[in-house]
């Protein structure tokens, strides 16, 4: 009988998805947690931390407890847990829930064993450690249980992870802090330095999915963005046009196709001859930047394909894990 498991973490740099069982995705959150400094207390996490940074009174800091793919701090690591663990499954409950958490594949050991530690100590009964690409690739409905080489490129928040994968293992990877973040601050050093505006964040990540992404309104062209004058300090509004996105991005997209081209000079020879055939998969949030399929296929000679809800499929694989593996283990076809 495969093994089940609860709930699937994906515990990324930038954002916390939930998968629980028979349910799916049913939370997807900032990797992020208010500390009101004063009173040394974590007043909010997710979507709650979010809204308080910067909206309210009193020295509210914003921590992200993982920078890309290392812990930063372990004790509001355990506090973010057991607040996903208990909005995913509520306090009703007897027994407790059986993890599959996703981590970094930059992880250390010993973050390894803090966050085995962290998870238990939020409400868990089993807890397993997921790596990335894995997940990813399992996720993405990849069948890594036979001796065929598979590619992933998951592209998160803040890390990109690549893996060629074969029977259950990773066989060459690479992990880069180059992702998403990186694409929401190039827009807002691009309109620095070309507008002379200046934008937070969050409007600059509006930008990112409204002009920047496959997801965004296909005939949308141009994008009217409020900022301050970085001259003056004053109101300014200019226009942005999806190639001004696209400009913006040149430089993480080099940095990430260079990335996948050293994998693949590293993968072996028979696994290389599968991706002929089967290409690369994108996965992550990342997935979505409009025409990357494009670029990597001309920069690898290799189809490149999105997954289907390439946020999600992290968490999906990571809950998916256990039962993959113990048909995996047992010599079961999928």
């Amino acid at each position: 009988m495969a093994a089940v498991t609860d709930i699937g973490i994906d515990l990324g740099t930038s954002t916390i998805a939930v998968y629980v069982r028979g349910k799916g995705i049913t939370i997807r959150e900032p990797a992020l947690v208010a500390y009101d400094a004063d009173a040394g207390k974590v007043r909010a996490i997710g979507d709650e931390a979010r809204q308080l940074v910067g909206h309210t009174t009193g020295n509210h800091v914003a921590i992200k407890p993982l920078a890309q793919g290392k812990i930063s701090d372990f004790m509001v690591i355990e506090r973010m847990l057991r607040y996903f663990v208990d909005k995913a499954i509520g306090r009703r409950g007897i027994l407790k829930p059986r993890v599959s958490i996703c981590v970094p594949s930059g992880v250390t050991e010993i973050e390894k064993r803090a966050v085995i530690e962290a998870t238990y100590q939020a409400g868990a009964r089993d807890v397993t450690l997921v790596k990335e690409p894995i997940a990813a690739a399992i996720g993405a409905d990849l069948d890594i249980t036979r001796p065929n080489g598979n590619m992933v490129v998951d592209i998160g928040g803040g890390l990109t992870d690549i893996a060629v994968m074969s029977l259950c293992g990773v066989v060459v990877s690479a992990s880069i802090p180059v992702a998403g973040d990186n694409m929401t601050r190039a827009i807002i050093s691009f309109l620095r330095s070309n507008y002379g505006l200046f934008i937070g964040e969050q409007t600059a990540e509006s930008v990112k999915l409204k002009l920047g992404s496959s997801v965004g309104t296909a005939e949308k062209e141009k994008l009217t963005i409020n900022g301050r004058n970085v001259a003056t300090g004053l109101p300014k509004t200019v226009t942005l046009t999806r190639s001004d996105v696209h400009e913006a991005f040149r430089d993480p997209i080099r940095q990430i196709v260079e990335a996948v081209r050293n994998v693949l000079e590293r993968t072996p020879p028979d696994l290389a001859g599968d991706l002929q055939n089967r290409g690369i998969v994108l996965a992550g949030g990342g997935g979505r930047i409009e025409g990357l399929e494009d670029i990597l296929e001309k920069q690898t000679g290799l189809h490149v394909m999105t997954a289907q809800n390439p946020e999600s499929v992290v968490a999906h694989g990571t809950w998916k894990f256990a039962s993959v593996l113990d048909a995996f283990e047992n010599g079961n076809v999928l």
